[in-house]
């Protein structure tokens, strides 16, 4: 499904609306978030429903949504997702943006344009607020009076034109994590492994939508379907579920439980730090190189102990690793050659290795033999990783034995 000029139109001004991760990311919904019936709506086809969100230019609106994520991590990786993987200080929006890959959220939205957003993270009697105004961003950590403040100078001057840019910012972030623009990249990514179709209507938010349904071609993956409901009336997207192949409760379910379009307050945005806050200046804290600012979950290579298994390589395609793309679309993996390092024997038996190495192989799971040799597979429901014993890792969205297969294959 090929991207037209509609489509990179809705990319471009898709309002943020709540952080969700592929993130990662990186959702198993309350009943009020669940389908409460079938509206009977005219017939549309799948075209005509992408063209919908494709033309939709809503960039104004407030509510609340529901952001849930069930990956199925092991111990190890849940633990730094829970707020241990980034450091910086309480008020650092990289370490909420985290912990989004894990558990379920409630997050109070508003936006009016490209320029201003706002999304409060509820926990209890807690609140993390995310606010984006002009030229400024703030993170506000109430339980501990704690302050995170980035200018963002450059992206007020350029607008929306800023999308193209390199280096994303907070405010950048907050945007290309929302509903629509999850949805629209989805929409992107789509191709000829895919089958577009429009399932049963649903009811999201108390509005009635459609649902744009996508569907893997092939086996392989881990991904059963993609749903994404469309708002009947102004193609806004207001939930998407990452479902799984495997069956079982959504990988991940973002989206509204209460929503309205009209423009929210011009005080909504704004923002001075309460008396007596600590207060970190982000950009400052990135200059110094300071703990945490720009930290964010990138995946395997973020977890202790890996690097003794890789000789230091970067999994995320840097320094030390070769990185070969096989496959396409969904069954899509990544071939790690991190050229170095211990094997996964070695590791085992060393009395003297670090703790943290010992502690990552306790998390992976089972051992695997093919052709390629030796291995143990990382696994979550949605991504897993093969790490052969010669050092080499296949990565994807695709199940073990398709992992198997590709190492057998390109050994």
């Amino acid at each position: 499904m090929a991207t037209n000029a509609k489509t990179r139109k809705a990319a471009r001004y898709a309002v943020p609306v709540a952080v969700a991760g592929v993130a990662a990311a990186t959702v198993a919904m309350v009943p009020a978030f669940a389908n409460s019936g079938s509206p009977d709506l005219p017939k549309v086809t799948a075209q005509q429903l992408i063209e919908k969100i494709a033309a939709s230019d809503v960039q104004q609106l407030s509510g609340s949504a529901k952001i849930s994520t069930d990956l199925g991590l092991p111990t190890l990786a849940s633990g730094l997702l829970g707020g241990g993987g980034v450091t910086g200080g309480s008020a650092n929006p990289g370490d909420k943006i985290a912990q989004l890959a894990n558990g379920t959220h409630t997050v109070r939205v508003a936006a009016d344009g490209p320029d201003r957003q706002k999304l409060t993270f509820v926990d209890g009697k807690d609140e993390y607020s995310l606010i984006h105004n002009g030229a400024d961003v703030w993170g506000y950590d109430s339980k501990a009076n704690e302050v995170w403040h980035e200018k963002d100078t450059e992206g007020a001057a350029q607008g929306k034109d800023r999308q193209g840019k390199d280096h994303k910012k907070t405010a950048d972030r907050m945007g290309g994590a929302a509903p629509q623009q999850l949805a629209q990249d989805i929409l992107t990514a789509a191709g000829p492994t895919t089958d577009v179709s429009v399932g049963d209507t649903a009811q999201v938010a108390g509005r009635d939508a459609y649902q744009l349904v996508l569907k893997p071609k092939h086996g392989g993956s881990t991904v059963g379907s993609v749903k994404i409901a469309v708002d009947a009336k102004n193609g806004v997207p207001l939930r998407v579920q990452l479902l799984a192949a495997e069956g079982g409760k959504p990988i991940v379910d973002a989206g509204f439980t209460k929503v309205d379009f009209a423009k929210p307050s011009a005080d909504t945005f704004a923002f001075t730090a309460p008396k007596g806050a600590k207060v970190t200046e982000g950009a400052a804290e990135a200059g110094k190189g300071g703990a945490g600012h720009g930290k964010e979950f990138k995946g395997l290579e973020s977890f202790p102990g890996l690097d003794a298994l890789t000789g230091g390589a970067d999994l995320a395609g840097g320094k030390g690793g070769e990185t070969k793309v096989l496959g396409e679309g969904w069954s899509t993996i990544a071939r790690i050659d991190t050229g170095g390092g211990k094997s996964l024997k070695d590791i085992e038996n060393d009395k003297n290795a670090p703790k943290e190495a010992k502690q990552f192989l306790d998390s992976l799971g089972g051992k695997v033999t093919g052709k390629f040799g030796e291995g143990r597979v990382f696994k979550t429901r949605l991504v897993n990783a093969l790490i052969t014993d010669d050092g080499k890792v296949y990565v994807g969205a695709v199940t073990k034995d398709a992992l198997v297969k590709a190492a057998d294959a390109n050994k």
